[in-house]
């Protein structure tokens, strides 16, 4: 008896340690997914296209580009960082703002060069370090913080502001405009392979695309982690963002304002901030700049997103 209870206490200790090796392990790699750098300063000069607007929109704009950073209260949110012209300080003018909804897992701090670079094309930036952020409660206190106590609040063109989310992020994109007072102020939205209904009503991110009045840029991947290719992604899951769910986002939007939708060909999920960068800047500019040439992509018959082959299954209204 004695000898079978101490190898019984052998194996207890060794799966005690197994258990404790692998609470490390989980502990180390969940600081490394929310601190380790996901871009490189010049991660947009890798990227290829034979769409010459596209390629122009790519690149990095003309402004130099400051940034400051303040601790929240908000222990989600952690900290509020803005990126925008170095010139801002010495100028009167305002800058129209986006503000960035976080991906699962993903905080500003690890894909700033991606915010820094948007900023170059003129914009006030906004990010926070909220790493769930579906629900836009954080996305509603970051935007309160930054126009009304940032030192930068007067120099915010408050009539052009925008909103861009990717995976939760776009579900928390439609939820920061739909469900919170300050979502009204936005005047253009952006989403790259926002969680779709059934996704994200599991997890507590419920929207309905039906109460969004804003003009919207919806773009998904057509890769499998996007789009299984399920018959009915309202009762089994479908990806992150079945075509399916597109086109039903894309359909209960009123016809009043401007909306499109496409898809990234040969891309995933993953791939969608890089792949979906240059034209998310351009409806940025388009809605928020008046930017003529931007304008080219989405409207008309002749509009360079119809003929790109980088994009597909497109519709649009305009």
């Amino acid at each position: 008896m004695r000898k079978v209870l101490k190898i019984l206490g052998i194996i207890l200790a060794i799966i005690a340690v197994l258990v404790i090796i692998f609470i490390v392990y989980s502990m180390i790699n969940n600081y490394r997914t929310l601190n380790a750098p996901r871009f490189k300063e010049n991660y947009y000069e890798e990227f290829t296209t034979t769409a010459e607007l596209e390629k122009m929109y790519s690149k990095k704009g003309k402004y130099e580009v400051s940034q400051k950073e303040y601790k929240s209260d908000n222990k989600s949110i952690k900290n509020i960082r803005i990126w925008y012209p170095a010139e801002l300080n010495n100028t009167n003018k305002k800058y129209p703002l986006i503000m960035v909804v976080n991906a699962s897992q993903t905080p500003a701090k690890v894909y700033m060069p991606f915010l820094k670079r948007l900023a170059s094309w003129g914009f006030i930036v906004i990010g926070n370090d909220d790493p769930q952020t579906g629900n836009g409660n954080t996305a509603s206190i970051t935007l309160d913080y930054v126009l009304k106590t940032s030192e930068i609040k007067d120099k915010i063109d408050i009539e052009n502001m925008g909103i861009i989310g990717y995976s939760q992020g776009g579900a928390g994109a439609i939820t920061a405009v739909t469900k919170h007072d300050n979502g009204k102020m936005y005047k253009t939205m952006f989403t790259g392979s926002a969680a779709y209904p059934l996704l994200a009503t599991s997890m507590g991110w419920e929207y309905d695309s039906k109460d969004i009045k804003i003009p919207y840029f919806i773009t998904g991947a057509t890769g499998s982690s996007d789009d299984m290719g399920v018959e009915d992604i309202n009762t089994t899951f479908g990806g992150v963002a079945p075509l399916a769910s597109l086109k039903d986002t894309y359909d209960k939007m009123s016809n009043d304002v401007f909306k499109i939708r496409a898809r990234v060909k040969d891309a995933e999920h993953e791939d969608m901030l890089v792949r979906t960068d240059a034209y998310m800047t351009a409806w940025m500019l388009y809605q928020l700049q008046n930017d003529s040439e931007a304008e080219k992509i989405f409207v008309g018959e002749n509009a360079e997103i119809l003929t790109n082959p980088n994009w597909q299954d497109i519709e649009k209204n305009q």
